[in-house]
């Protein structure tokens, strides 16, 4: 037999034949159809919603500006209806970002609560800010970067600075060496002039259940100095020149700081002039030009100089002194080959060595037989070597009419530059004898012949 498409076989058990039988439907009575049919339809909007991500009170929503009143703002944040942010909410927002605020704009926003008794989700975006600068703290901890703030405030301990609308701490241990101040002095006087001012920070601690967010100064401060040096050692270039600051003197010489690495100026590259100590020429803070001699970059290591940006005082002594020329010296230090003696007038001082044999035309066997220290001096110059620093002069030679002639051009001239010529006042000066001239030059060679020095008089 065949119940409605069904085909059920006589020979079939009737536990198979009944599975297989059409159920009769039955209808519902009249009364009371209307009430369960909209009961039904509740049902199916409800199981609805669980394909709207449905919000939970505290959780965080990116949602979308729908439309924006005077009242009330409207979010779209992906549920069955729109977020609002109104009333009290509405009005922690300043006026600057509500003015910012458009229509299709994404926003940050917390659920205060999913359903009012309107049935609205109230949202808040002030409480949203602070759980998203929650998590830039986090960020900001977990990256180590260098965060640029503004001291907000301070209290005995510290100062204080916010990360957006998040108030962080930083304890007076963790400022840059700079700004640490004596501990007798009051918490105005330690930190008020610092309100206002930026500050360079990094986050050393979060944690939200506490309230609490840590940040240090000194940490920040060597992140920069150490990226600042790197960058430094990376450009610096041997001879040129740079503007540094001198941060600390010690015995064998100064450390400028460069901008971000500091370099030595030893003891021998301080000047030209005789310096005993660093702290003779510089001062902590002061601020110099320096040359770069050398660059290690692996050992991270800068060599600098401050004599090299001065005049070498011995070119100048090379233009300035030539041989046979008078000069006014003192005597400075005796030693059993000769003496040492400072030339009148240099400044950083110039010395000149007069060797033994040039101190007398009769055999001595120690200076302090011709000079003493503190003597002043007539000498005269018999060589100069620049490459060598070395000045050589005599006390034997100032009298020595192998330098007649010219020490008679050498005065002639100091008489033109010191008193100028005019028609009415020259008067010349009468000429030397010259052959008596030539005949000291003859009694001259002839006594340099016998001890070997005859080209010491040469043209």
């Amino acid at each position: 037999m065949e119940h409605d498409n069904v085909l059920v076989h006589e020979d079939m058990p009737d536990e198979l034949a009944i599975a297989l039988a059409p159920t009769e439907i039955s209808h519902p009575a009249e009364e009371g159809s209307e009430a369960d049919t909209a009961h039904t339809m509740q049902g199916l909007l409800d199981a609805s919603d669980y394909g709207m991500n449905l919000p939970a009170r505290g959780e965080i929503r990116q949602g979308t500006i729908a439309r924006i009143s005077p009242t009330e703002i409207l979010v779209d944040i992906g549920a069955k209806s729109e977020g609002v942010i109104s009333g009290r909410e509405l009005e922690r927002i300043d006026e600057a970002t509500r003015s910012r605020f458009q229509v299709g704009q994404e926003i940050l926003v917390y659920v205060v609560s999913p359903e009012d008794k309107n049935g609205n989700i109230v949202l808040s975006y002030t409480r949203a800010q602070e759980e998203q600068d929650w998590r830039d703290a986090e960020r900001l901890r977990d990256s180590q970067e260098i965060y640029q703030g503004v001291v907000a405030g301070f209290n005995k301990g510290g100062l204080l600075i916010k990360i957006g609308k998040v108030r962080g701490f930083m304890p007076a241990s963790q400022l840059g060496p700079g700004r640490r101040k004596g501990q007798n002095e009051t918490p105005e006087e330690r930190w008020g002039a610092l309100v206002g001012q930026p500050i360079q920070v990094k986050v050393i601690e979060v944690d939200r259940a506490r309230n609490r967010l840590i940040l240090s100064e000194r940490a920040a401060i060597k992140e920069s100095r150490e990226r600042q040096r790197q960058e430094l050692l990376a450009s610096l270039k041997e001879g040129e020149v740079r503007t540094g600051r001198v941060i600390s003197l010690a015995d064998f010489g100064a450390f400028v700081d460069l901008g971000g690495a500091d370099g030595l100026v030893h003891l021998s590259e301080l000047s030209h002039k005789r310096v005993n100590h660093p702290k003779d020429l510089l001062k902590v803070g002061q601020e110099v030009q320096v040359q770069v001699l050398s660059v290690d970059r692996e050992r991270k290591r800068i060599a600098l100089s401050m004599k090299r940006l001065e005049e070498d005082p011995w070119q100048r002594i090379q233009r300035t002194y030539k041989q046979g020329q008078l000069v006014e010296a003192t005597i400075t230090k005796l030693a059993k080959f000769g003496a040492f003696a400072r030339l009148h007038g240099e400044d950083p001082p110039v010395e000149g060595l007069i060797h033994i044999s040039e101190l007398s035309e009769g055999r001595i066997a120690h200076p302090k037989e011709v000079v003493k220290e503190g003597q002043v001096v007539t000498l005269r110059v018999i060589r100069v070597d620049p490459e060598r620093k070395r000045i050589g002069l005599s006390l034997k030679k100032v009298a020595s009419p192998a330098y007649a002639d010219l020490d008679w051009r050498q005065a002639m001239q100091a008489t033109d530059e010191g008193h100028p010529t005019t028609d009415d006042s020259f008067t010349e000066a009468p000429p030397p004898d010259r052959a008596e001239v030539r005949a000291r030059r003859r009694r001259a060679k002839a006594r340099a012949r016998a001890r070997g020095e005859e080209e010491e008089f040469d043209e």
